[in-house]
């Protein structure tokens, strides 16, 4: 796993978003946060530094500080199909979940990608960020230092 400065985060790789808007996330992270374990994952939106958005599970942040997130917004739990991609403000970021195949790739609705500022075609880093999520990154510096890496980083 590249680490793209010495002392800084670690990357998984890239991610392509597809033309059915679909994201194959590197299986190194779907294994070191335990996505495979459930089939819906929880998305929120990044840091306005390095936009695109992070990825977690209920699991995980019912073992965080920041369960509260699914005591106040029970429609990520996945039981009403129609709100898969839907995005609901809360505390300023949005959040919404979306059905994980068993090989790691999900499908964001057009919609979805227009709220994140993204479209098809572009390339996301998948970083370590947290303890309960990581980050698929779409501009910033430490995409820039992903660009210019002069090792390989895997494309998914």
């Amino acid at each position: 796993m590249p680490q793209l400065n010495k002392g800084g985060k670690y990357v998984f790789g890239w991610s392509l978003i597809r033309e059915d808007g679909s994201i194959h996330f590197p299986p190194m992270a779907i294994c070191e946060y335990d996505l495979a374990a459930d089939d819906r994952i929880i998305i929120f939106t990044g840091s306005r530094i390095t936009g695109g958005f992070c990825v977690t599970n209920s699991r995980m942040l019912l073992s965080s500080k920041l369960k509260h997130i699914l005591t106040d917004l029970p429609e990520l739990d996945g039981s009403c199909p129609d709100s898969e991609g839907q995005f609901i403000r809360y505390k300023g970021r949005y959040y919404s979940w979306l059905h994980l195949s068993g090989d790691g790739c999900v499908r964001i609705p057009s919609s979805a990608l227009d709220s994140l500022g993204l479209k098809t075609g572009d390339r996301l880093m998948a970083i370590r960020s947290s303890d309960i999520a990581f980050t698929m990154g779409a501009r910033g510096p430490l995409i820039e230092k992903g660009v210019n890496y002069p090792g390989e980083i895997e494309v998914f």
